[in-house]
Formats: C-alpha cells, sequence, structure tokens
C-alpha cells in the first residue's frame, strides 16, 4: 500500500515538472520548422492566390472608375452639345417667330391701308357727289335768289309807289349790283 502511494505521488509530481509544450525548449527546433513551413505556405498562398485576385479586383475597379469617368465627360460633352442645339432651336424659333410677327404685322397694315384708301376714296366719291348737288342746289338757288329778289323788289317798289314797278329797271340794278 505504500508502494502504491509512492506511484501515484510520482505520477501527481511528474506532471508538475514538465512545462507547458510551447515553453519547453526542447521543442524551439520543431516548431521553429512549423512556423517556418506554416508561414512560407502562408506567403505562398497569399502571393498566389489571395493577392492576385485582390489586384485583380483594385484593377478591375481601376478602370471600371476611369471607363465611367470617360462616360461621364462624354455624357456631358452630349448635355453640352444637346443644351447648345436646344439654344440655337430656340434663337431659331424666336427669329422666325419675330419674322412671322412682323410679316403679319406688315401684311396687316397694307389690308387696313388698302381698305382706308377704298373708304377714302369712297367717302371722296360721296364728298364730291355731295359738292356737287350743294353746287346744283346753290345754282338753283341763287338762280332762285334773282327771281325773289326781282318779285321783291317790284312788291316794295309797288306798295310804297302804289304803281306797278318796271321789271327791266329791276333786273338791271340787280344785274349792276351782282356785277
Amino acid at each position: 500500500m505504500a508502494e502504491g502511494t509512492a506511484q501515484t505521488t510520482a505520477s501527481q509530481a511528474q506532471p508538475a515538472q514538465q512545462q507547458f509544450p510551447p515553453f519547453d525548449t526542447t521543442n524551439f527546433a520543431s516548431l521553429l520548422i512549423w512556423l517556418a513551413l506554416t508561414f512560407g505556405l502562408l506567403y505562398w498562398l497569399m502571393s498566389r492566390i489571395a493577392l492576385p485576385r485582390v489586384a485583380g479586383i483594385l484593377e478591375a475597379r481601376h478602370h471600371k472608375i476611369n471607363t465611367d469617368v470617360l462616360a461621364a465627360h462624354a455624357k456631358r460633352k452630349e448635355a453640352d452639345q444637346a443644351a447648345t442645339d436646344y439654344q440655337k432651336t430656340l434663337d431659331n424659333a424666336r427669329t422666325d417667330a419675330q419674322a412671322l410677327a412682323q410679316e403679319t404685322q406688315t401684311r396687316l397694315a397694307a389690308e387696313a391701308d388698302a381698305k382706308r384708301h377704298t373708304l377714302e376714296a369712297e367717302l371722296g366719291a360721296q364728298l364730291a357727289a355731295a359738292e356737287k348737288q350743294i353746287e346744283e342746289t346753290k345754282a338753283k338757288a341763287m338762280a332762285n335768289v334773282d327771281q325773289i329778289a326781282q318779285e321783291t323788289a317790284a312788291a316794295i317798289v309797288e306798295h310804297i309807289t302804289g304803281k306797278p314797278a318796271d321789271a327791266a329797271a329791276i333786273a338791271g340794278a340787280i344785274a349792276k349790283l351782282k356785277a
């Protein structure tokens, strides 16, 4: 029994004397070899697989950005050209509208002038006819004035003298006054 107890104590004391394997100096050579192998393998994997993929992604991204920037510049030029074309079209439309308005104004003015001339001609004709009628009426009235003057003068002479007046003398007196 004492012998069994001594073995148990020795087996329990033995793990207490062992060190943690990474800190055990007898394992340093194998740890360094595994470290070198692991680092080499990782370096090889990174340089052959991961880094080329990342570089490809970065290159593709750079290419995509450059392509997009060039496309944006091209679209901007197209937009500027479209704006310039729009402005030219708008200016041409304004010019055409102004020309059309001027042409319409000129045509309407010509039509108004023609109507005015026609109306003036009609009014001139009516005025000439009225003046002619007035002259005819005036001539008739003047012809009657002589007769009325002779009749009035004869009536006054007859009223004052009590004798009928000499018609030839009255006509001569009236003709002398008119001259």
